[in-house]
């Protein structure tokens, strides 16, 4: 794809970065990403839902496909999905702007059904940029469909979920989506239970839960 920063083969981060670097990448990303036509998708978005939050974030949260108020708004889970999802952020420790969020595709399909393959082809080289860029050192997949698509396979939620699961040389974690626990809140227990065990790892790589709680204990 025209505009590649790297090699999609590449599966491991390079050297730390400083954040400003980061974020400059992240901008001039966005700049060759955001008239993307690859698919027919782009003929129907309103816009480019490209990602936000830390270009340095430690944690990345991805889900699949922007909905109707994302497209209108430009930005990922601002939507009742997006609401609890930064509930749950906010009882992991963290606050929104801490962590990056993202979807695989940057485009909504027509009624919010599932992506195609010549959509995620597509777009993945997007994300996986995105992903070098910012080197997290955990990753979050919010539901079946963006874990399947991610990870290449047709694995049931509850077999991917509460366990570390190594891709591309990044350390993940799989979820309910925030849309299945409005649906279902029973669900929400067991999403919390998949939380707690993704800090309990992810503290164990940096020394603390989140940013907030590393600045609440200087």
């Amino acid at each position: 794809m025209q505009g590649l920063l790297f090699d999609e083969e590449q599966s491991s981060a390079p050297a730390e970065k400083n954040p400003n670097t980061a974020s400059a990448e992240l901008a001039r990303l966005f700049e060759t990403a955001k008239s993307c036509q690859q698919c027919t998708l782009a003929g129907s978005r309103l816009n480019f839902v490209f990602g936000e939050g830390n270009p340095a974030a430690n944690l990345v949260v991805i889900g699949e496909a922007p909905g109707a108020e994302e497209d209108a708004s430009g930005r990922p889970f601002v939507g009742r999905s997006g609401q609890l999802l930064d509930k749950i952020l906010l009882a992991a420790g963290f606050q929104r702007e801490e962590v990056y969020i993202c979807n695989i595709l940057k485009c909504r399909p027509p009624g919010n059904r599932n992506p195609q393959s010549d959509e995620i082809a597509s777009c993945m080289p997007w994300l996986l940029q995105q992903l070098h860029i910012i080197q997290p050192k955990v990753i979050l997949m919010l539901g079946k469909v963006a874990a399947n698509t991610i990870l290449d396979n047709t694995l049931s939620l509850g077999a991917m979920r509460g366990k570390l699961i190594q891709w591309k040389g990044y350390d993940c974690f799989i979820t309910y989506h925030p849309a299945a626990l409005l649906r279902n809140p029973n669900w929400k227990r067991g999403c919390w239970e998949d939380i707690q065990v993704m800090m309990r790892h992810y503290a164990s790589l940096c020394g603390t839960t989140s940013p907030s709680e590393k600045q609440k204990n200087q």
